[in-house]
């Protein structure tokens, strides 16, 4: 029998001391029950959205894991076993699996598909073809419905999802303000991804240079919460909207954050604020939208990638994701 590695959750992480909270343990894998699939992981994808699971907050999109179960992730690599079917040894897959050296899965439960080998680099399976890319698809244009030469902002800019909404963005016609943490990532958005404005919110005034968009914010796609949207909002046109992509900002936490400080502006302003999900478009059976492999095949849409080797290093790049020193997408290395 195989040998597996694979992350425990044990504890609620207090902030962000996940050293504390999660620990590397071993164990013979069991024989597959029928309906699962075993897959060997390539690449395991760092998500901010984990790091609710961890809490034992109820209110959140998907109950919490729970205390003792192995920590759960968006997982790329190949079938070793297969007792479903549609899945065969040898296919290369995406699903939501374990933090784990090998990943079993039910692939309904999961997520689970079989994706393009043929690809220049299968890592853009957590990339441009990737759920980010359609998460921030069915944000800026399904929720956020921009149109050419309207101002977009973006939070967490430089982050695999903000990424992607920038970039699209741009490929719409819009003009695109990014949001991130720190020259070196406002000096990416604006140089490489080609934002309009590039706004560091660790020492900027942002209300301040929000406020330098002539006519207002029409659109902003949100993936952090807290004092951005409190920044935005006042800043926002008239009949903007808002598609709330993440709360990030309050993550760590075993309480919700408190509402916004200019909720007022939502009524003064005629705003309208929409939360979204993309696993509810994936139980709905939406296929990846094809602009999304136009616009990379093309060069418009592209994932840098912050890698890092080795399910022992998966909390430093864990840490490393949240902490926001990546640009781009955050992926651990295991057998690839």
């Amino acid at each position: 029998m195989t040998q597996n590695r694979y992350w425990r959750l044990d504890a609620h992480p207090v902030g962000r001391d996940f050293a504390s909270a999660l620990s590397l343990q071993t164990e013979t894998l069991p024989p597959l029950a029928d309906g699962e699939v075993r897959v060997a992981v390539d690449y395991l994808s760092m998500d901010a959205g984990t790091r609710m699971w961890m809490t034992g907050r109820t209110d959140g999109y998907q109950p919490p894991l729970p205390l003792g179960a192995r920590m759960v992730g968006l997982v790329l690599g190949r079938v070793t076993e297969s007792a479903a079917a549609g899945f065969a040894p040898g296919d290369l897959v995406r699903g939501f699996g374990q933090w784990a050296e090998y990943a079993t899965m039910v692939p309904m439960l999961a997520g689970l598909e079989v994706v393009d080998d043929t690809v220049a680099d299968i890592r853009q399976h957590f990339g441009t073809l990737g759920l980010n890319a359609w998460t921030a698809h069915m944000g800026v244009v399904g929720v956020a419905d921009v149109q050419p030469d309207q101002w977009l902002a973006v939070s967490a800019a430089a982050g695999s999802t903000g990424l992607m909404a920038c970039q699209i963005g741009k490929a719409l016609g819009a003009k695109v303000i990014g949001i991130a943490g720190g020259p070196d990532k406002c000096r990416y958005l604006t140089e490489v991804v080609g934002c309009d404005m590039a706004i560091d919110h660790r020492s900027a005034d942002v209300a301040g240079q929000l406020a330098q968009a002539e006519g207002g914010i029409n659109a902003y796609f949100d993936n952090v919460g807290g004092p951005l949207l409190d920044a935005v909002l006042p800043n926002m046109a008239h009949y903007g909207r808002v598609a709330v992509c993440g709360m990030v900002a309050g993550y760590d936490g075993d309480k919700p954050l408190p509402g916004p400080a200019r909720f007022d502006q939502i009524l003064m302003r005629r705003l309208r604020i929409e939360g979204f999900f993309i696993p509810d478009a994936l139980a709905r059976g939406d296929a990846f939208p094809q602009v999304l492999r136009d616009w990379a095949a093309d060069g418009r849409l592209n994932m840098p990638f912050d890698e890092t080797v080795g399910l022992d290093n998966v909390l430093v790049a864990y840490g490393r994701m949240l902490n926001g020193a990546n640009i781009g997408k955050t992926i651990v290395r295991l057998h690839g």
